[in-house]
């Protein structure tokens, strides 16, 4: 059965949606995505009060992850990417706790902390900006701007105080039924400020606050999403395309996308930095500055599924290239493209491994044999017979395997090519305990076998010897 939309009595079929998280789509994604004819329909059928007021129903505009979830929670995290659409969220959240049903009618909350890193940022972005307070507000409930009181008071008596969570010794003594707090991560003075808030937040039979914030690995982030009355949405930069230059969407995408950076302020994911991990985003991001030379010769490492399962195992296929010196200590290797697969079959994972070895000119394939035994060889020869394969045995653990390439990273001796987004997060999440993260870390594995094979097992005549990382 299709659901519908229904809007002042028009109605639009809604297709099947496999992207949604909250398992809906916008009123305005229907339209979209509706023919003319209906799109026409749609329009005509509402009258001329109902489609001015239009552009301010938030709800038949809202993507997914601007919309408060469902149930009991004290805060609402929306993580996003730069230009999400998180400041809307806010905007419109603080809204749907003022407004009554009239503009003049009291709404849920009365007494609301607006906070930002400074009060400049404060004004200009949550009240004035594009995505503020006011640019969302039709005119007849629009509250007035009281600039010498730093304050916005509504047509039904309802008021909003602008702080700056550097003077966060100003929230001492206010109280308030709902707070909106405006990019927390990259405030100097988090965790004093959110705890000063928590104080306030006192009025009313149900206080909540909503956090809008690109996500960065800060405690006072980490400690808010581990409560368990913490509910989060999050979104990627591309989720709000429709309302962004495209130019700009090319231009981050390809000075950002794949990198830690780009994860964070593209994709909108928080990329902690694990106490005993082997690597750190400083250490990557050093990787990916690092001027990368043509290689003297070239290896795509893989790391094989168990089986082709979608749930199953990545099957790592990291190619790394090595630029020889005068000494061992001058070599300096470069990781040149994480061509893994998820739930790939045999055939489909050999065939990129071919791919890649012909792509990029490799002497040899490296693969550990641990799980598939000969299989591996088999697969890849059945699509190419003629390529040098050399099969490699894990005897030792995965952070005891990874310990020395680490140590190169240390030693500033491999560079990053763009795109390894996917292969670094892994690498953060490696401990010396052992892995961090779910599953197993295919993507980083075959990294250490791509890079143990051309740094550490060969010297620059490519006979095969184990050296030291000194040597």
């Amino acid at each position: 059965m299709k659901s519908e939309l229904h809007v002042t009595g028009a109605s639009l079929p809604m297709p099947p949606s496999t992207s949604m998280r909250s398992g809906k789509v916008s009123g305005a994604s229907l339209i979209a995505s509706a023919t003319p004819e209906a799109r026409r329909e749609f329009l005509a059928s509402l009258s001329r009060e109902e489609l001015r007021g239009l552009p301010y129903m938030f709800d038949f505009w809202a993507l997914p992850h601007q919309v408060p979830p469902e149930g009991t929670w004290k805060t609402w995290v929306v993580m996003g990417g730069r230009g999400a659409g998180k400041t809307r969220a806010g905007a419109e959240w603080v809204r749907a706790q003022v407004e009554g049903a009239k503009p003049g009618d009291p709404g849920i909350a009365r007494r609301v902390a607006l906070i930002g890193e400074t009060y400049d940022q404060a004004r200009d972005v949550m009240v004035f900006g594009e995505s503020g307070i006011l640019a969302c507000t039709p005119e007849d409930r629009r509250p007035k701007w009281i600039a010498e009181r730093r304050k916005l008071v509504w047509p039904n008596g309802a008021e909003a105080k602008v702080f700056s969570a550097h003077d966060y010794e100003a929230l001492r003594g206010p109280q308030f039924d709902a707070a909106w707090v405006d990019e927390l991560a990259k405030w100097g003075k988090a965790e004093e400020a959110w705890d000063m808030l928590q104080f306030a937040l006192r009025l009313g039979d149900n206080p909540q606050q909503v956090v809008t914030t690109t996500p960065r690995d800060v405690p006072v982030l980490k400690r808010i999403l581990g409560y368990g009355t913490t509910v989060v949405t999050q979104a990627a930069t591309q989720e709000n395309r429709a309302n962004l230059a495209a130019s700009f969407l090319e231009e981050v995408e390809a000075q950002f996308g794949g990198t830690q950076l780009g994860r964070q302020e593209l994709e909108g994911v928080l990329v902690e930095e694990l106490e005993g991990a082997l690597w750190t985003k400083a250490g990557l991001a050093a990787a990916g500055d690092m001027e990368a030379h043509v290689p003297d010769r070239i290896v795509v490492a893989v790391d094989p599924p168990v089986s082709s399962k979608t749930t199953s195992d990545a099957c790592g296929i990291i190619v790394a290239g090595v630029k020889y010196g005068p000494s061992r200590r001058d070599w300096r290797a470069v990781v040149l493209e994480d061509a893994s697969l998820q739930g790939a079959t045999p055939v489909a994972w050999a065939t990129r491994v071919v791919e890649m070895y012909h792509k990029h000119g490799a002497d040899r394939i490296v693969a550990e044999v641990n799980q598939g035994g000969d299989l591996v060889e088999e697969m890849v020869r059945q699509v190419d017979g003629t390529l040098s394969y050399q099969a490699v045995h894990a005897r030792r653990g995965k952070a005891v395997r990874a310990e020395p390439v680490a140590a190169l990273y240390e030693q500033h001796r491999v560079a990053h090519a763009k795109g390894l987004g996917d292969l670094e997060a892994e690498m953060l999440l490696m401990l010396r305990s052992g892995y961090a993260g779910r599953g197993s870390p295919d993507r980083m594995d075959a990294l250490v076998w791509a890079l143990t094979d051309l740094m550490l097992r060969r010297d620059a005549t490519g006979k095969p010897q184990i050296r030291t990382l000194g040597s």
